[in-house]
């Protein structure tokens, strides 16, 4: 499996920000899921989506 394996769609839309409980935007370009009210972007490794903030990128410069 390779680090950008790209996420399974349903799964996509059932998934919700752990913080905020708002909706998440895949990026694909960074393979990450975008939470724009929490400021975070969620990694996605092999696949799988890191729903973890302590593993999340501030999107905050």
């Amino acid at each position: 499996m390779s680090d950008t394996q790209k996420p399974d769609p349903r799964l996509l839309e059932m998934l919700v920000c752990p913080l905020t409980r708002g909706t998440l935007v895949y990026d694909a370009a960074r393979n990450e899921l975008i939470s724009t009210k929490a400021g975070l972007a969620f990694p996605i490794r092999d696949g799988i989506p890191i729903m973890l903030v302590d593993e999340a990128r501030s999107l905050e410069p």
